[in-house]
């Protein structure tokens, strides 16, 4: 089944969560309710920091950034996988996997540098705050979102180049839901050593950089929220680091648990755990951020009113 070469090779076969025929329907049920909870989360998220005057700072500009790249991020997998759940002939075009891969790449590698864009937002918010204002400047937010696109996208690029160059001549059966970097890897018949070596090198120190940075900014807030002397100030300190951390917790352990195997070990529990961080986590943003967010429910509760406001100004017609 889909014996091919480079020269021939215009598809792969994407097996997706069950190859049992009962559970296709159900899947496709419960994965559209998710991502359209995700879409409606996350644009909520958006509207409520772009309305509510209180919520234009730093910490909430890269929120909203996060929900608009969390919305892209589950928008490359899930509405391609939604198809395959209802399509008898599981297939995608190599050019759509590569493109596929690319962007999920991208995406992925922005929101880790986002999350670390925030931890440098709490670090100075607690451990400076009396240079908050100057220190995390408009420039500095702008630098930083530029800095977690540009790099995010170079990465990207640079690994879906050197899979281009892979000759595939055996199966191509992807053993995956989407085009994850390592199923199609595991493809190639031809050398894959340069490969693994910047997989292992650049790729490594391209989800280690953020993560880095995050572990040292909260090592940091824990020592200075340490000394303060009050119970309630660190409490309050503790507060306004809680949603991000759950939210860092969520996206690094699986992550983790995926990427730091060795590539032979690809399984199911591996396939499971990516749904976490791909599908799970952009719908339970918005939840962690809100809930645990006085200001943040704020501005949503203002918002939805706007909304219930603006909605009642259309008069319900009256059947004459």
């Amino acid at each position: 089944m889909g014996m091919s070469n480079l020269t021939g090779l215009s598809e792969f076969i994407l097996l997706g969560l069950s190859s049992r025929p009962e559970d296709q329907k159900p899947l496709f049920a419960l994965f559209l309710i998710i991502y359209l909870i995700t879409l409606v989360g996350n644009v909520l998220i958006i509207l409520a920091i772009h309305s509510d005057p209180r919520l234009q700072n730093p910490m909430y500009f890269f929120l909203s950034v996060l929900s608009f790249v969390d919305i892209c991020y589950t928008t490359v997998i899930v509405p391609k996988m939604l198809v395959i759940f209802l399509s008898e002939k599981k297939t995608i075009s190599y050019a759509e996997c590569l493109t596929q891969m690319y962007f999920f790449l991208a995406f992925g590698n922005t929101d880790s540098y986002l999350l670390a864009a925030m931890a440098i937002d709490r670090y100075v918010a607690i451990c400076n705050p009396f240079h908050y204002v100057t220190v995390m400047n408009r420039r500095c937010c702008a630098l930083l979102l530029a800095f977690s696109i540009t790099f995010s996208n170079l990465h990207s690029l640079l690994q879906i180049l050197l899979m281009n160059q892979l000759t595939f001549c055996a199966s191509n059966v992807i053993h995956h839901f989407f085009c994850d970097f390592s199923p199609v890897l595991k493809l190639s018949c031809s050398s894959t050593f340069v490969n693994e070596v910047v997989t292992m090198t650049e790729g490594l120190a391209s989800v280690m950089a953020p993560f880095l940075c995050i572990l040292i900014s909260y090592l940091k807030i824990l020592i200075s929220v340490l000394m303060i002397p009050s119970a309630a100030g660190k409490r309050k300190a503790f507060s306004t680091c809680s949603s991000h951390l759950t939210v860092v917790t969520l996206f690094y352990g699986s992550v983790s648990y995926v990427y730091f195997r060795p590539l032979s070990s690809y399984t199911v529990q591996e396939r499971i755990a990516t749904i976490n961080y791909t599908v799970l986590t952009p719908m339970l943003n918005p939840f962690i951020y809100s809930l645990r967010n006085k200001d943040m429910k704020r501005g949503l509760e203002k918002l939805l009113n706007k909304i219930k406001s603006y909605m009642g100004r259309f008069p319900s017609t009256k059947a004459n």
